[in-house]
């Protein structure tokens, strides 16, 4: 579609339709992925081994949000001590939307019960041969944590221990994503055989995720990043991943050596806009400003700039990749010092005078060299009235060659009876979006969708 044809449909009807389903779509998405999920089989029996479901009003977990909404996940649990720390990994696979079946080597259930495990997945654990074992035949993704060095060389040579070597075998050989989190002493993790095992495992399609060192040992991630890039690994396949830049954080520009002015922002939706677009397969690179949130450790691609002209000249340079969408939630200054002063400047004087001097528009300077790409704003102003609001955004969408641009005031941040942002489009439609994981699904969605 050419860039005239794509403006004209953009402002057609089919568009403002197309919108108004994205939004939609949002908000029904949890009430559609939950009756899916009670639709798909979970096939029970009551063979030995086999701990059943005794689901409790204590079992249940703060959903986080959805990028393993309906995937059945086998966490594959060996003796590793690590395995001290399956409840709460298991917990946090349950608040991205996973439904976890279990299966626990007999050297790790003497480190930790089955019945914990149970309580912390609300689900299924396999912990021998038995009739349930049939369950391994419906399932996304396996992810096996702690990965001792005897797991990983079972699977590298087809062996059979057990119920979990049975489930990285049918994974395998059904091209299943796989991922495991070796914890071993740090003697072990520096032998060769274990480089010549792990670089086997990767090419039989294994993904291997070490941890840090630490007291002589090589532990598992943070449980936290370990869902992320599970996450990640599951959905890279989907004919959906995007490659996308964002960029996020407050720009400054100098006085002197030693004093700059800085506008204001910490950077957090920004990097819960990278996060989810990590943890949905998307190809994220981001562009980042000062910030004072910490970054998700996980994302592949952050490159820092902290003035204004330095941040455009990198999304210039990563423009030359052209990538599929582009979101700029950067809070970028309007206005620079041309000219700092050199060294300090003197303080105690009775005055001191700035001259500052307009500075480009990065979604403008970047429209040419973006053409194609998906393209969302955000634009916040304050003490305006809503339409006035949603005016000035559709007069930055037709300026600029945006896609659609997230509008906010000032004063209605921090307040839960008001939207957190309006998506708006060049035809002045207005979707409201009351929270902040409602605001990144609808981006996210319009990357998805390329439009």
């Amino acid at each position: 579609m050419n860039v005239e044809r794509r403006g004209r449909w953009r402002r057609s009807r089919r568009w403002r339709t197309c919108q108004h389903e994205v939004v939609a779509s949002v908000r029904h998405e949890h009430a559609f992925r939950a009756s899916a999920m009670k639709a798909r089989s979970r096939r029970r029996s009551h063979g030995s081994g086999r701990i059943r479901r005794n689901v409790s009003s204590d079992t249940g977990v703060e959903r986080l949000g959805d990028s393993l909404e309906g995937r059945r996940v086998v966490l594959g649990v060996s003796g590793g001590i690590a395995a001290v720390d399956t409840v709460r990994l298991a917990r946090e696979l349950r608040r991205h939307g996973a439904d976890v079946l279990t299966v626990m080597s007999e050297a790790a259930q003497r480190i930790i019960t089955p019945l914990a495990v149970e309580w912390a997945t609300d689900g299924t654990v396999l912990t021998d041969w038995s009739s349930g074992m049939d369950q391994l035949d419906d399932v996304d993704g396996v992810l096996v944590v702690p990965a001792t060095r005897n797991t990983l060389a079972a699977h590298v040579h087809g062996l059979q221990g057990g119920p979990l070597m049975m489930a990285l075998s049918v994974a395998r050989s059904r091209g299943t994503p796989i991922m495991a989190v070796p914890s071993m002493h740090q003697d072990l993790a520096t032998d060769p055989v274990t480089d010549d095992l792990v670089e086997a495992a990767r090419g039989q399609g294994m993904s291997v995720l070490w941890g840090p060192e630490e007291e002589g040992k090589r532990k598992t991630a943070d449980h936290i990043e370990i869902v992320a890039r599970f996450a990640h690994h599951l959905n890279a396949t989907r004919g959906e991943r995007r490659s996308v830049a964002v960029t996020l954080g407050a720009t400054a520009t100098l006085m002197d050596d030693v004093r700059r002015l800085v506008n204001t922002s910490s950077g957090r939706t920004g990097w819960a806009l990278a996060d989810a677009l990590y943890r949905h397969g998307h190809d994220v690179t981001c562009i980042a400003g000062l910030t004072t949130v910490p970054q998700p450790a996980w994302l592949p691609l952050i490159i820092r700039a902290e003035t204004a002209p330095d941040m455009l000249a990198e999304c210039l340079a990563v423009a030359r990749d052209q990538l599929d969408a582009w979101v700029h939630v950067a809070a970028v200054l309007d206005y620079l010092i041309a000219e700092p002063a050199e060294g300090k400047v003197a303080s105690g004087s009775d005055g001191l005078r700035i001259d500052l001097t307009p500075g480009p528009k990065h979604i403008d300077a970047l429209r040419d060299v973006c053409e194609g790409a998906v393209r969302i704003g955000f634009k916040l102003e304050t003490g305006i009235k809503q339409k006035e609001l949603i005016r000035r955004a559709v007069a930055q969408v037709e300026r600029a060659g945006m896609t659609a641009v997230i509008a906010n005031r000032l004063e209605d941040l921090g307040h839960s009876d008001r939207p957190r942002g309006h998506l708006v489009d060049a035809t002045g439609a207005d979707f409201a979006l009351h929270t902040e994981r409602d605001l990144v699904d609808a981006i996210r969605r319009l990357i998805e969708r390329g439009y």
